[in-house]
């Protein structure tokens, strides 16, 4: 789900998106001007860093939950967020783990989140700013139209650059079938993959802090890079150099990890496939051709796998014969059919689509 982001805020962010009632306790307090230090979570771990208040065990509701933010110690919700464990908490975390924030509120609810893994929520009066801090991660909540803003924004940059996705991966699939790939073609295509990726996991976030409110984004979302996971793993299946300590999972993994300005040289690109170090970019490639036999209709990855370990590449698989199709593993005859009709249709819209 981008770099400014992290994955451990998500779970959190549901939490407060729009929609749900701790949201609407939360606007309760803000329209009344007051402040609030929420922990979601009542396990020992809490409970151990709480002193005095009472306990209430009542179940949450937005107004129960507004009214008790008259008082000025933590609320303690139960990690489901459906009841209220205790109120008016004096909270005591380490006083030695560092924090950032300013304000007794924010102080205290950086220490709590860092010390014990539980989302703490402040809301400030002063500012009318709501901030979820989850282990040592923060973030503040924007109101609803910014948000919706930022992601419309996002999503019309994803447009841009899957269309550049496209034109790259349309490329790949004609050099492919000409048998003319070199390096630079496939680490373009990851690239582009990856920046496509980290654009959705963005808006990914966008979506859970929206709530109910991002349906239609998250919609958008999956008309957008529907298949492009898919598509990169196929890529670095297609063309990644195995050993005992590199493996098909590391190419995706190592992919995600390098930094933005990485991202931009595709010599850093290409070592994600663990090829030669010293393998100039213009060099040739010959793929494996999981990627174009995943568009033959109802041909199984496993089936693909037997057909590509029989012959190696595809330039081998496209020159092979029905007979020898027949004799692979799973493939009868109306399945070898089906390959080399598949094939056949692949590079024909493929070479077409470049050319034209």
């Amino acid at each position: 789900m981008a770099q400014g982001r992290s994955e451990v805020l998500y779970a959190a962010l549901r939490l407060v998106a729009p929609g749900t009632p701790l949201r609407e306790g939360i606007d309760r307090i803000l329209q009344a001007k007051m402040g609030a230090l929420i922990v979601v979570g009542d396990g020992p771990a809490v409970l151990n860093i709480c002193s005095g208040g009472f306990l209430l065990d009542a179940e949450f509701t937005p107004q129960r939950l507004s009214e008790l933010a008259k008082m000025d110690g933590a609320i303690i919700l139960a990690s489901d967020g459906t009841r209220v464990a205790r109120a008016n908490v004096h909270l005591v975390p380490d006083p030695d783990i560092p924090t950032n924030e300013t304000g007794t509120r924010h102080r205290t609810a950086e220490r709590v989140a860092r010390q014990i893994s539980v989302p703490v929520i402040t809301v400030s009066e002063e500012m009318g700013v709501v901030s979820v801090h989850y282990q040592g991660n923060k973030q503040t909540l924007d109101r609803t139209p910014r948000v919706l803003a930022r992601a419309d924004q996002a999503l019309q940059i994803l447009g841009r650059y899957k269309s550049r996705l496209d034109a790259v991966t349309g490329a790949l699939s004609a050099l492919e079938v000409e048998d003319l790939v070199t390096v630079r073609d496939v680490v373009t295509v990851l690239q582009r993959a990856e920046m496509v990726r980290r654009i959705a996991e963005e808006i990914e976030g966008y979506v859970v802090e929206l709530g109910l409110d991002g349906r239609l984004v998250e919609l958008q979302l999956e008309e957008l890079t529907g298949g492009v996971l898919a598509d990169l793993r196929l890529v670095g299946k297609d063309y990644f150099v195995e050993s005992p300590e590199w493996m098909l999972a590391q190419v995706t993994a190592r992919l995600a990890h390098i930094t933005d300005d990485e991202l931009l040289d595709l010599r850093v690109v290409a070592s994600v496939l663990h090829l030669s170090s010293d393998l100039d970019l213009d060099s040739s490639l010959q793929p494996r051709g999981y990627r174009l036999l995943s568009k033959i209709p109802r041909l199984p990855e496993t089936i693909a796998e037997h057909v590509i370990e029989r012959f190696g590449t595809l330039p081998k698989v496209m020159r092979a014969s029905l007979a020898d199709l027949v004799e692979v593993e799973g493939v009868g005859e109306a399945r070898a059919r089906a390959i080399k009709d598949g094939l056949s249709r692949v590079a024909e819209s493929s070479i077409l689509d470049r050319y034209a």
